[in-house]
């Protein structure tokens, strides 16, 4: 369950910010998840939210790449502005996942204003290899969402097509020693 835009203190879906919040509402909060997010990797995600008990996982949606959680923002990050709080989840999944995991507020671009690349990538054989090219793919601007896959040997973008390319993604991973186009 998502929590209504109105009842927040700021607008997570359309990424605005109030200047002061005196108090978060405890209650689900929805995130766009950044890092190695697929399904192949979802008890690593929940593994990553168990060592963080003052969080409570409630929903996990692949095809958004987004997470719901619980938690009490006045709480755990009293007289915190609100734009800070995004950043301070961030900070403590990202720490309890090895850095592998992150949130980040929802996208805000439309999902079918948005066009899927996928671009077969060998060498992807570790997740540190899978991390180093999302982290090359997700910097882009124009990319929403972006996952690598040691597995399937792939990188994976839901763009903006007004702002970035497959051939700007394919450019940002060669130059950076990423074999792109068929596999192996």
């Amino acid at each position: 369950m998502r929590v209504p835009i109105s009842t927040l203190a700021f607008v997570v879906a359309a990424g605005a910010v109030a200047a002061q919040t005196p108090a978060l509402p405890a209650g689900p909060y929805t995130y766009r998840v950044v890092g190695l997010f697929s399904k192949e990797r979802e008890a690593d995600l929940r593994a990553a939210f168990a060592e963080l008990p003052e969080f409570k996982l409630t929903k996990v949606d692949f095809d958004d790449a987004e997470v719901t959680v619980e938690f009490a923002p006045a709480k755990l990050f009293p007289n915190q502005k609100a734009e800070r709080v995004t950043d301070l989840v961030n900070d403590r999944l990202r720490q309890a996942s090895g850095h592998t995991f992150g949130v980040k507020l929802r996208r805000t671009v439309p999902r079918e204003k948005l066009q899927q690349v996928v671009i077969p990538a060998a060498g992807l054989d570790c997740k540190a290899c899978c991390l180093a090219a999302y982290e090359i793919v997700a910097g882009i601007d124009g990319v929403e969402q972006a996952t690598a896959s040691f597995k399937e040997e792939r990188v994976t973008a839901l763009i903006d097509p007004s702002r970035t390319n497959r051939t700007k993604l394919e450019e940002a991973l060669t130059k950076r020693g990423v074999k792109v186009g068929d596999k192996k």
